[in-house]
């Protein structure tokens, strides 16, 4: 059988105003955009990288 794939919910806990255009992209690309909204993604690298950049203003749980 395959094996289900672990996610992780991304809920955005902070403004991107004031902070540098490519995390404000970053934020995008997660699928967030404004505070308290959240989004489900499947745990890999590239996820964990773009959380590893705005780690500041995001909140990460695991499903």
């Amino acid at each position: 059988m395959a094996e289900a794939q672990k996610t992780l919910r991304v809920t955005q806990i902070k403004s991107s105003i004031g902070y540098k255009k490519d995390q404000l992209a970053t934020l995008k690309s997660l699928g967030l955009g404004k505070i308290g909204r959240s989004h489900d993604l499947v745990d890999n690298e590239s996820v964990r990288g773009m959380i590893f950049k705005v780690k500041h203003l995001v909140k990460v749980e695991e499903l």
